[in-house]
């Protein structure tokens, strides 16, 4: 009898033997475990999100469907004064993060070499991070009120005519964006920090006996191998940007010309009960941060190409 033949003789597992089998044992733990992660996924992520995408086609609120209304409310995303105005208002913010991500990539590159007191400064630009995003715009708040801490100081210092700063459209949102980047700046550092920490430091040595300067060892040596830290960092750094809340909302309830999408969102759909527009906000923001990311990897991907590219002298 040969080989083949007794395989074939071999009789046929049924369910309940395979079920027995190790093979069998590890897919049902493995089963078995993954219900309830995805239930509860499903339950609180998908099924809210289908929902919500249901919801943005009706001019309904939270209990009461008022209509179909079709693509109507998108829009009105766009054509709506107070929705129009927010998203420009993202530009802001947007440009806040380039500068966040720029000012992250120097402190971490200065603190990631030998520097007096750089574990206290590393401490201390990440504390902020750790603070409730809700308490830090009432510390902001006080901190910039007209005769409080910072008028304070500056009529200390013999500055006397200061703006509002809440109050003064030409100013306040500029402020607002750099109460979010002392916010946030820590967690870009401590990332950057670590990417950094992980170079090899034989590209260091190597540099340094070419003769390499400061600024060409960041630029060949550190940049190229963090990319892909730096571009996380980006894309969280603008998705944070189009969805800001915390400031705004805290320092002046969007008062003033500081309405953030976020803001304006959150006053439909809780204040003028337009779940069905606020709906569609926050579908055409998905989308954005969707697109801005695939541009930005797309910006990655052609880099690296052009590194790799091959140079005919």
């Amino acid at each position: 009898m040969s080989k083949n033949q007794a395989v074939a003789e071999q009789p046929k597992l049924t369910f309940i033997q395979k079920c027995k089998t190790m093979r069998g044992q590890q897919i049902i733990c493995t089963i078995v475990f993954l219900i309830a992660p995805l239930l509860l996924l499903f339950t609180f992520t998908y099924l809210p999100f289908f929902k919500m995408v249901q919801f943005s086609f009706y001019d309904r609120d939270y209990l009461r469907v008022r209509d179909f209304v079709g693509l109507r409310n998108y829009m009105d995303v766009f054509s709506r004064d107070d929705c129009f105005q927010a998203l420009k208002l993202s530009l802001y913010y947007m440009c806040g993060s380039v500068v966040q991500i720029s000012l992250a990539l120097l402190f971490a590159t200065i603190l990631s070499f030998k520097v007096r007191g750089s574990k206290f400064f590393r401490g201390a630009l990440y504390f902020p991070c750790l603070i409730c995003g809700i308490a830090v715009g009432f510390i902001f708040k006080f901190f910039l009120n007209p005769g409080f801490v910072l008028d304070t100081l500056l009529g200390w210092a013999g500055i006397t005519n200061t703006p509002n700063w809440l109050e003064n459209q030409a100013i306040n949102n500029i402020v607002l964006v750099a109460c979010s980047l002392w916010k946030y700046i820590g967690q870009n550092i401590v990332l950057f920090i670590g990417a950094i920490a992980s170079v090899d430091p034989v590209l260091y040595e190597a540099a340094e006996i070419d003769g390499a300067n400061a600024w060409q060892r960041f630029k060949c040596i550190i940049i190229p191998s963090i990319r892909t830290i730096v571009v996380l960092n980006l894309i969280l750094s603008v998705s944070g940007a189009l969805s800001a809340f915390e400031m705004p909302y805290v320092v002046t309830n969007g008062t003033f010309g500081t309405s953030t999408y976020f803001v304006v969102m959150n006053k439909l759909a809780h204040t003028d009960m337009k779940v069905g527009l606020a709906s569609a906000m926050a579908v055409v923001l998905l989308v954005l941060i969707v697109a801005v990311t695939g541009v930005q990897k797309l910006a990655e991907k052609a880099m690296e190409a052009a590194e790799n590219k091959p140079v005919h002298y």
